[in-house]
């Protein structure tokens, strides 16, 4: 089941690439782009603090910060029924999957600090990583266009 997931979501990142995904923040409303923006700010500050963590050995720090990023998904957030119409009319199928997959490796890198694996906590802080780097190439090129060049230069 985890290997299919991985192919779908695979495939949808690359059709997403193919067909040019369009920024997503132009059409958010003005209250879930600034959800979006305090849910950002969160993660880049965790995810800072995560590394320091991970480089230090500090696995009851990585748990708390990941598991905190792991909680700050957007659609778990309070939003009235409005506002859950307006962000799936405004994003993509791809954008939910890659921030459920984001989510989810939090909640693994997590998990991996608990059991005091510096390894696996390495490898799903990476994979965070590269799923940020996706999303970020695909709906937030207005955000960050030196992602969007590497996309189409083939880097």
């Amino acid at each position: 089941m985890k290997q299919l997931f991985i192919i779908v979501l695979s495939g949808l990142i690359l059709s997403a690439g193919v067909n040019g995904a369009e920024p997503v923040g132009a059409k958010l409303t003005p209250r879930l782009k600034e959800l979006l923006a305090d849910e950002m700010r969160q993660v880049a500050e965790a995810s800072g603090e995560i590394a320091l963590a991970i480089a230090a050995g500090d696995h009851a720090g990585v748990s708390q910060l990941a598991a905190a990023v792991r909680d700050s998904f957007i659609l778990k957030q309070s939003l009235t029924e409005q506002d859950k119409k307006d962000l799936m009319s405004a994003v993509p199928a791809e954008f939910v999957l890659l921030d459920k997959h984001f989510h989810g490796l939090a909640g693994k890198l997590a998990q991996q600090a608990e059991m005091q694996d510096s390894e696996l906590q390495r490898y799903y802080f990476s994979e965070m990583l590269e799923v940020c780097v996706a999303c970020h190439s695909q709906f937030a090129t207005d955000r960050f266009p030196g992602l969007s060049e590497q996309q189409t230069d083939g880097h």
